[in-house]
C-alpha cells in the first residue's frame, strides 16, 4: 500500500457517512473521482444498472472503453458479493436490498505504473421484503482498469 487515501476505504466511507458527517471527510477526497446513489430493489440487475448509470453520468468511466464498463462490472459483483453474504441473488431468494453506494476511481499505488483503480461499495439493508425484517449490510469491490 501507499501513503496516499486507499480507495476502498474511502468508498466504504462515502457509502455510510451521512450528509453532515461528509462535511468533515469531503477536504481528503482531492486524489480521486467518487460518484454516490441510492438504490433498492429485488432485482440485482437493477442494482448493477444504477451503479453503472451513476459512474457513467458522472465521467467515472467511459462508456465506450469496455475495460473501464468491465473493470466496473467486476467492481460491483464483488461488493454485491458481500453485501449477499456470497449468494448473488436478492428477489430469487426473497431478499430486498436498500442500499446507498460510491464508486471511487483513483490511483491508490506510489508507482504511477500501477494505473487506476476503480472502487465500489455498498451500504444499507438487505432482509425479507417485510418492513422491520432486515438487517445492516456492507460490501466492497475493486478492480484495476
Amino acid at each position: 500500500m501507499s501513503n496516499k487515501l486507499a480507495i476502498g476505504k474511502t468508498a466504504i466511507l462515502l457509502a455510510a457517512l451521512t450528509e453532515d458527517e461528509m462535511a468533515a471527510f469531503q477536504p481528503t477526497l482531492s486524489d480521486v473521482k467518487y460518484c454516490l446513489g441510492k438504490v433498492g430493489s429485488m432485482n440485482m440487475q437493477k442494482v448493477i444498472s444504477a451503479v453503472e448509470t451513476a459512474a457513467k453520468r458522472n465521467g467515472l468511466i467511459h462508456q465506450n472503453l469496455y475495460r473501464e464498463t468491465h473493470a466496473l462490472y467486476h467492481a460491483i459483483m464483488e461488493g454485491m458479493e458481500g453485501v449477499t453474504r456470497g449468494h448473488l441473488a436478492i428477489g430469487d431468494m426473497s431478499r430486498t436490498v436498500g442500499l446507498r453506494f460510491s464508486v471511487v476511481r483513483g490511483m491508490p499505488f506510489l508507482e504511477n505504473g500501477e494505473g487506476e483503480w476503480i472502487a465500489v461499495a455498498f451500504y444499507g439493508t438487505i432482509g425479507a421484503p417485510i418492513k422491520g425484517s432486515e438487517h445492516e449490510t456492507v460490501g466492497l469491490g475493486i478492480n484495476h482498469i
